[in-house]
């Protein structure tokens, strides 16, 4: 049996406090009634936990603070098979936390507490241990390259760093830019296949249009790129053109998390060596999925 694609997140681990309440409150609105939830999250973590479901063998490099929600973060991940050995544990730092509102129809606000997430350096990128042999072993199977994936909820450095593993153990790379901040050319000189919501893709580019901030994306990284669209699917622009791939309809319950899905499973597809049509195909269907069920990892 062939071992499992290797997939190295680099990204962020929050613990998340969700209120569901009717509606979302506008600014200075305080919308009472609603009910509590606390579970794991962050897009690292939870890009992490769908590319292990999709069946990837993951490793997480990111940091947590030496107290009690940075140790419940790890212990949810360790039950989802993921390698935290490439966490960092950091004193003096709280771990990161997400504060997030869902609205009746699913739709959510959220806020970020980085915390620990603001700590991790390149350093902690290249001295994961086991990263660098998990992906270097991953090359030389059959089922795939491997793949590499980070968020924007880190600093430039480690995402900087996580592009440059990749490029040197030849594995592809994906950055979803979110939260939407300017590229580093640095890194835009390392191909990454970017891949922004419709409105991050917006911000980076200053096109309202979808299909010219995709291919001014492109352009950017001189690599493919993917803007996803909510209920409405992805648009994957390659060499051959634009590409249109739609959601199945579901009946949404919850949006958070949504494109950490769709990340996850794309950096799956891609490690197991999928073209990226088939695997953007896959992620789509998955993330729509996933907003079925309450929470960001449902």
């Amino acid at each position: 049996m062939a071992a499992p694609p290797s997939v190295l997140v680099v990204g962020s681990i929050n613990v998340d406090l969700t209120v569901h309440a009717e509606r979302l409150p506008a600014p200075g609105e305080t919308v009472a009634g609603g009910r509590l939830e606390r579970t794991g999250g962050g897009k690292g973590a939870n890009q992490a936990v769908a590319a292990a479901r999709a069946g990837a063998a993951v490793v997480l490099a990111g940091a947590v603070g030496d107290d009690e929600l940075g140790a419940e973060a790890l212990a949810e991940l360790r039950a989802e098979c993921i390698d935290v050995s490439a966490v960092a544990r950091l004193g003096g730092v709280a771990t990161g936390v997400a504060l997030i509102v869902v609205d009746r129809a699913g739709d959510n606000q959220i806020a970020v507490a980085s915390g620990a997430n603001h700590a991790v350096s390149a350093a902690h990128v290249r001295a994961a241990p086991g990263a660098d042999e998990a992906l270097s072993s991953a090359a030389a199977r059959a089922a795939g390259p491997g793949c590499v994936l980070a968020s924007f909820e880190l600093l430039d450095d480690p995402v900087l760093e996580a592009a440059r593993v990749a490029r040197e153990r030849g594995c592809p790379v994906i950055v979803n830019p979110a939260p939407a901040r300017a590229l580093a050319p640095a890194l835009s000189e390392l191909r990454p296949i970017l891949t922004p919501n419709r409105r991050e893709a917006a911000e980076l580019t200053g096109a309202s249009d979808r299909e010219e901030a995709a291919r001014a994306l492109a352009r950017l990284t001189s690599a493919p790129a993917v803007v996803t669209l909510g209920e409405e699917g992805a648009l994957l622009l390659e060499r051959g053109g634009t590409l249109h791939i739609p959601a199945p309809r579901v009946r949404a319950i919850d949006t958070t998390g949504a494109g950490d899905v769709f990340n996850g499973v794309l950096a799956a597809g891609l490690a197991r060596g999928e073209e990226l049509r088939a695997a953007v195909t896959a992620a789509v269907a998955a993330a729509a999925a996933s907003v079925t069920r309450a929470g960001a990892r449902g």
